[in-house]
């Protein structure tokens, strides 16, 4: 074999290895280290030099080649990040419990999370104020001044605009409700006035209040703090 086919055969091979590796970087998903490719590249494949030509061959292009965590990875070009960023709004249901609060916090306000639970009949989880002070439609406002000094809770101006509300004596009366079709014959009993407190009928079957707790515990996982793998 002459030399410019002994040239030839080397700069093939140099070509193989160098798809291979640059194949290798692109499908992992983590940063590879260089004994992780010896393990993928044949023994004769020279490795710090292929790295230093994809390195060389993807600068000042949309993806680089660089060293994370003791590994070789591609990454988007550090100046295209910002314009690449996707910010998408998640709507979250809310559940039974976290819907019947905020009505009961909208018609009663300032109400505490004592009176809340009086008037549900069952007790109201931290996971459930969390979602609603989360999406933006309650707030604490200062304390009543009674024996523990409890925090009370207001809707906020959040709340009326997503409702489309100027004030919050615009919340529909019992009347509008029941014209609407919202409710329907019920045992009888009065819709308060703003700022009033009454006991409301809400009772609630114990497969539903099961659901209630449950919804309501996942809310409260999802809202907890979580360690960053950045």
């Amino acid at each position: 074999m002459s030399k410019t086919d002994k040239h030839e055969e080397k700069d093939s091979q140099r070509a193989d290895h160098l798809r291979l590796l640059e194949a290798l970087l692109f499908a992992s998903a983590s940063p590879v280290d260089e004994t992780n490719i010896r393990l993928r590249l044949p023994k004769s494949a020279d490795i710090p030099s292929l790295l230093a030509e994809i390195a060389e061959h993807y600068r000042g292009r949309g993806v680089n080649l660089v060293k994370v965590a003791g590994g070789w990875t591609m990454r988007t070009a550090p100046d295209l990040g910002p314009r690449l960023k996707l910010e998408q709004k998640v709507q979250r249901k809310l559940s039974r419990a976290a819907i019947e609060t905020l009505a009961i916090v909208a018609y009663h306000q300032p109400v505490t999370r004592a009176e809340i639970e009086d008037i549900r009949g069952v007790v109201v989880s931290t996971g459930t104020l969390d979602v609603l002070m989360e999406s933006g439609w309650i707030g604490p406002k200062g304390r009543r001044e009674t024996p523990g000094r409890p925090v009370t809770w207001v809707t906020t101006e959040a709340f009326l605009q997503h409702f489309g509300l100027s004030e919050i004596g615009d919340l529909p009366g019992m009347e509008e409700l029941r014209a609407a079709g919202l409710i329907g014959p019920r045992p009888e009993f009065a819709l308060p006035e703003i700022g009033q407190l009454a006991e409301l009928p809400l009772s609630q079957p114990e497969e539903e209040r099961e659901a209630d707790r449950a919804a309501e515990a996942e809310a409260a996982e999802e809202l907890a703090p979580r360690d960053s793998d950045d």
